[in-house]
């Protein structure tokens, strides 16, 4: 199948076998085998009802500004392309955390206190992440009950409200406790996230307290309840669209955390995901900080111009044991050049057809989907992706070469990029790698603030932190640095612990998001200071 209002990742996927969706880092992400369903994000202008109606087997869930998740058997996929009212379909991806003594070098310290007195009460901050040790005392008012409005565990689908928490808390036993309200934050990655945007410090007697330490909390866990489940865009944007009408509900503005983000994009804000955030921050008075990732220094991307006459070279370094790798190959669609690949071993396959079929090519024991995509109606770019799948178990290793043959350049300009260092062995990158434009996805949102990351002990930006611009449009990004290095906060078990990423920076503009709303919106000063005004100001 290629279909033009399918995304190209997707048309690849449904064309590819099961067993190379099962090898692929990319490939089958949204689809279920066993239930031979694919999840899929939708952009649609009226109604769904009629396929809602005609197709009982399709699963719909409408979200803010006709925008849906659809679960959808294999047999109908033909159903979903030639529907009218769907304008444009992606498929989800895979998030990865943004992991890798902050406030005061923040300057939120002299908010705090008598002076100003802001403490994020009257404003709810939602954290969309991996749950919430809700049992922590920096979660909880002095009287024991929760400061958490509402926790919807994705991986249970089930929302606990605070009389079920507070409940649960008062359990006697642990065990009961469990019983009652059995979310648990297994990574520890939302909690400590939670301490640093909102923590009140109880369990350290305020030393660790956080930034917006009085306001209420909605929190997501993100997640499937699928064997080696991980969170993926359509749990993230479920999670938002739940949060910012929950927000709407409590008539209270709402400061929202991501720490989540992944590489698979034209990084220029266009795809459903990005567009998404930036249509549903206009919903209500919100406020989006989404962290800019670390793969500044991950080796994950490179760019370069191509110009008449000369050819260019670009080198990738594949380690041993790597099961699976993509690269996507961003350029203008007025650009014309050949691409030859190149084995280590020697041997070479190119030009590659520049059809929009996908193209199946085997080096040594190594199998390489490729796919060239058109530009959709939310991106004038034209992406080039290879999956590199093993014939046998892993990647053959050594360095792999590209070249890039030009034929007909109008601006020559390009941008390649590989999955998320997560998700790569350490050895696997780039000979030559570009930490601009390093930014994951969705922090290119135009809408949303983007965080990067600083060592506030030596004053320097972060070496992990993603870097900007967005591509091609140039946006400026990140649009605000914090401290992410050795941050303490919050962990499960009533403790707390250091750690590093933009996911540390994120929290520390959430919260004073919450401040700033709450000096605006709440006291009285600013009605409108919520969305583009703060984005404006950060």
């Amino acid at each position: 199948m290629d279909n033009p209002k399918f995304e190209n990742l997707l048309n690849l996927a449904l064309d590819a076998t099961e067993r190379e969706r099962e090898k692929s880092i990319q490939l089958g992400v949204g689809y279920e085998p066993e239930e031979n369903t694919w999840d899929l994000i939708v952009k649609y202008s009226g109604s769904l009802e009629r396929l809602r109606e005609d197709y009982p087997s399709i699963q719909v869930r409408e979200m803010i500004n006709e925008y849906a998740i659809l679960r959808v058997p294999q047999s109908l996929i033909d159903v979903i392309a030639q529907a009218e009212e769907i304008e444009y379909v992606e498929k989800p991806k895979r998030l990865y955390f943004a992991v890798n003594e902050g406030k005061r070098a923040s300057c939120i310290t002299p908010l705090q206190t008598a002076a100003y007195h802001l403490t994020g009460q009257g404003v709810l901050v939602a954290l969309l992440d991996s749950g919430i040790d809700y049992a922590h005392p920096d979660f909880r008012n002095e009287d024991g009950s929760t400061r958490i409005l509402e926790l919807w565990d994705q991986t249970m689908d089930r929302v606990f409200k605070k009389p079920e928490i507070d409940e649960a808390l008062a359990a006697p036993t642990e065990a009961e406790r469990y019983r009652l309200v059995p979310s648990r934050d297994l990574s520890g990655h939302g909690t400590h996230v939670a301490g640093i945007a909102a923590g009140n410090g109880r369990a350290s007697g305020g030393r660790y307290r956080g930034v917006a330490y009085e306001s209420s909390l909605l929190v997501v866990k993100l997640g499937t309840p699928r064997e080696q489940s991980f969170p993926r865009t359509t749990e993230l944007m479920e999670a938002l669209n739940f949060v910012i009408k929950r927000a709407l509900e409590y008539r209270m503005p709402v400061a929202v955390n991501i720490s989540f983000g992944n590489t698979y994009g034209s990084h220029s804000g266009t795809s459903l995901l990005e567009t998404f955030i930036d249509d549903i921050s206009s919903y209500w008075k919100s406020v989006i900080a989404i962290g800019t990732g670390n793969e500044g220094s991950g080796r994950g991307h490179t760019s370069g111009t191509v110009s008449e006459n000369q050819q260019e070279m670009i080198e990738l370094a594949v380690g041993t044991y790597e099961t699976s790798i993509s690269v996507q190959i961003w350029k203008s669609y007025v650009d014309e050049f050949d691409i030859i690949l190149e084995h280590p071993n020697g041997q070479r396959v190119g030009p590659l057809s520049q059809n929009l079929a996908p193209q199946r090519l085997i080096l040594a024991d190594t199998e390489i989907l490729v796919y060239y995509g058109e530009p959709s109606p939310y991106s004038v770019y034209q992406e080039i992706y290879l999956d590199f799948i093993p014939r046998q178990d892993y990647i053959d290793s050594g360095v792999w070469k590209f070249y890039l043959v030009p034929k007909r350049v109008v601006l020559g300009n390009y941008d390649m990029w590989l999955p998320s260092q997560a998700a790569l062995n350490r050895s696997t990158g780039f000979l030559y790698p570009v930490d601009d434009t390093t930014l994951t996805i969705p922090s290119t949102a135009s809408k949303a603030i983007s965080v990067g990351a600083y060592d506030a002990r030596y004053q320097q930006f972060a070496e992990f932190s993603g870097r900007g611009f967005t591509r091609q449009t140039r946006q400026v990004k990140p649009d605000i640095a914090a401290p992410g290095v050795d941050i303490t906060s919050a962990a499960p078990g009533d403790t707390y612990a250091s750690r590093s990423g933009t996911s540390m920076a994120t929290p520390f503009v959430t919260g004073s998001a919450a401040l700033m709303m709450q000096w605006g919106i709440v006291e009285g000063n600013d009605p409108f200071l919520y969305d583009a005004v703060i984005i404006g100001l950060s």
